[in-house]
């Protein structure tokens, strides 16, 4: 600990990301990249605006991505707010909005930067125990007596899990919380769930979290967005304009706008990475591992009598990464990324190899 560090910093405990190891022959699958290359479109956007106005700053409200946005989604600019990637966007909203006198609540098993942004923020929290099956239940979000939450969030799907709660389950939590924000995390829910933003206009409560990392291809750029009522995004404005008043530089802004016009690129490259997961899913099951239902871009699947650090460890020394928890509960677990059809059979094949199958 320095002792120039403000009193803060030495209570933190960071957010750990995903490895990204420089391995020959790596076979990666252990940060839910997508597997499948951007819109081309969205490339030659990038290119066109990497000239002589790099030199300006960029837009500071990305009008054109809002505008974008507001056309595919059916809601107005003002309805929108965006940032570099989600995690900014985030990070945005615990400050703006889920920082109460009562706990903000969010599931056990979920999104390990929550716990950082509360850490980092002062912001009292509730971990809500997830069902044996590890689906999110409704009624524990729901008031009860004199209980009730400051604040909720969720991710749906749910991360590490891939489980999906239906529109119908996350708009019984919305409407039974209409004192506190309720935020959806929608980081994978292109690739099979039912997303919030068909409830925004019917609740002011809600705010929707999108980004751009997942099923847009584009981690590399940082772009994300929420969508909610008015009354919320402008919080986030003024967080925004009071930290960062130009979060998307102009590349960013230009790659995203053209990804969102290119819907067919992405739903191709959706249902390319729905298709390898169904079939990943029944070839490790017939392993013998057993595989939560996921509406992601990855599997959580364990065995029965094979430790979980043991065959990630295994998987390593054959260039295989994927990701691995140790944390209660889903010790056993390990978080595989839908990779291509070919990184996916070679996967399968180490594993066949490891169980002796």
């Amino acid at each position: 600990m320095s002792r120039y560090w403000s009193a803060i910093v030495a209570g933190l405990t960071p957010y750990v990301p995903g490895e990204q190891p420089k391995l020959d022959n790596l076979v990666k699958l252990n940060t839910n990249e997508h597997p499948y290359g951007p819109s081309p479109k969205a490339l030659e956007a990038i290119r066109a605006a990497t000239g002589d106005a790099l030199r300006l700053y960029p837009d500071p409200n990305a009008d054109a991505l809002k505008a974008a946005l507001s056309e595919r989604h059916r809601v107005t600019p003002r309805q929108i707010f965006v940032g570099n990637g989600s995690d900014e966007v985030l990070a945005h909203t615990f400050l703006a909005l889920l920082k109460h006198e009562r706990a903000l609540w969010f599931p056990d098993i979920s999104y390990s930067f929550y716990p950082v942004y509360c850490g980092l923020y002062g912001i009292d929290h509730r971990a809500v125990p997830l069902a044996e099956d590890f689906s999110i239940r409704v009624e524990d979000y729901l008031p009860t007596g004199g209980d009730r939450a400051g604040a909720i969030i969720f991710p749906n799907p749910n991360a590490p899990t891939g489980r999906a709660m239906t529109l119908t389950e996350v708009d019984r939590i919305v409407a039974g919380n209409p004192e506190a924000v309720v935020v959806v995390d929608e980081a994978y829910v292109d690739f099979g769930a039912e997303s919030a933003l068909a409830l925004v206009d019917r609740y002011p409560n809600l705010l929707v979290v999108h980004t751009f990392s997942k099923s847009r291809s584009l981690a590399g750029l940082r772009v994300g967005y929420a969508i909610g009522h008015a009354d919320l995004i402008e919080a986030l404005e003024r967080v925004k304009n009071s930290f960062n008043s130009y979060p998307l530089d102009r590349l960013a802004i230009a790659g995203a706008v053209a990804s969102v016009e290119d819907e067919d690129h992405f739903q191709e490259s959706c249902r390319r990475v729905i298709a390898t997961r169904e079939k990943l899913v029944a070839d490790i099951q017939a392993l013998g591992l057993e595989v939560l239902p996921s509406a992601a871009n990855f599997i959580f699947a364990r065995h029965p009598e094979r430790d979980g650090a043991e065959l990630s460890a295994e998987l390593r020394k054959r260039a295989i990464i994927v990701r691995h928890f140790a944390r209660p509960r889903i010790a056993q677990f390990l978080r595989i990324t839908v990779g291509t059809d070919e990184q996916c059979a070679i996967l399968v094949k180490a594993l066949t190899e490891i169980l002796g199958r």
